[in-house]
């Protein structure tokens, strides 16, 4: 006796997904558009949708606005090196990634003034940085400096915050100590859209806080990797006490 039968739309993503990973079908290769797949396959553009989301949750696929779906090329993985902040140097120096930068002056508010200890209307240079491989997305950053801390062009003028950028490093002041909190969650629509990557496939989500020798906040960063392209690596060094004996 045999089982049900599969649904449609998973019989279709089988059958794609067999083409792409024989080959058939080459990594970077726009697919048929969605109206002669579906006349191919005889189903309803709905159905064919499904069997799509399929793949593109697979990380198979993606589907580039206004272009169609194409295969996704292999894309190697990057390292994020937590403790300091920042993207492994062999990453960053990579010819192929480049960083395109936005900056704004906003005002602190919310969880964003609580992170940062700062009162609500306070003013911050934000900057919004996306780093590709290629053409592909790597990474997006959302980085908070007090803004009497961010001299105006202070990325245009000085080289080191301009290599900062490049490997998501601390911008700010050198700091004292750096907390991060590292979770996997849903993309939002804004880090989907970013990134390319589908709304159900999670996303590493690092808070980075950095702080000086007195305690203020010099720093909130908020980075984002599509979880199938980078590893987070963080290093514990031991410590020693010793212990104080009346003499």
């Amino acid at each position: 006796m045999t089982g049900p039968m599969p649904p449609r739309h998973h019989e279709i993503a089988n059958d794609l997904r067999d083409q792409i990973t024989t080959g058939r079908i080459k990594p970077g290769e726009r697919l048929p558009s969605e109206a002669g797949l579906a006349d191919q396959y005889k189903v309803s553009t709905v159905t064919l949708r499904r069997a799509l989301a399929v793949l593109q949750g697979e990380g198979l696929v993606e589907k580039i606005h206004g272009k169609g779906n194409f295969v996704r090329r292999p894309l190697r993985k990057a390292m994020y090196v937590g403790g300091w902040g920042t993207l492994d140097p062999w990453t960053a120096a990579e010819a192929a990634l480049h960083v395109t930068v936005r900056s704004a002056t906003v005002q602190a508010r919310g969880h964003l003034a609580a992170l940062l200890k700062l009162p609500a209307g306070s003013p911050l240079a934000e900057f919004v940085c996306v780093s590709h491989t290629g053409d592909a997305p790597h990474g997006l950053a959302r980085i908070y400096i007090p803004r009497d801390l961010a001299p105006a062009g202070v990325l245009d003028q000085q080289p080191l915050c301009r290599e900062a950028v490049t490997r998501f490093a601390v911008l700010g002041l050198p700091p004292a100590a750096v907390r991060e909190t590292v979770c996997a969650r849903p993309p939002t629509p804004d880090e989907a859209s970013n990134l390319r990557t589908h709304a159900t496939a999670p996303v590493l989500a690092i808070t980075r806080v950095a702080t000086d020798a007195a305690g203020r906040v010099v720093e909130a960063a908020f980075l984002v990797f599509p979880g199938d392209r980078v590893d987070a690596v963080f290093t514990t060094h031991a410590m020693t006490y010793e212990r104080q004996t009346r003499a």
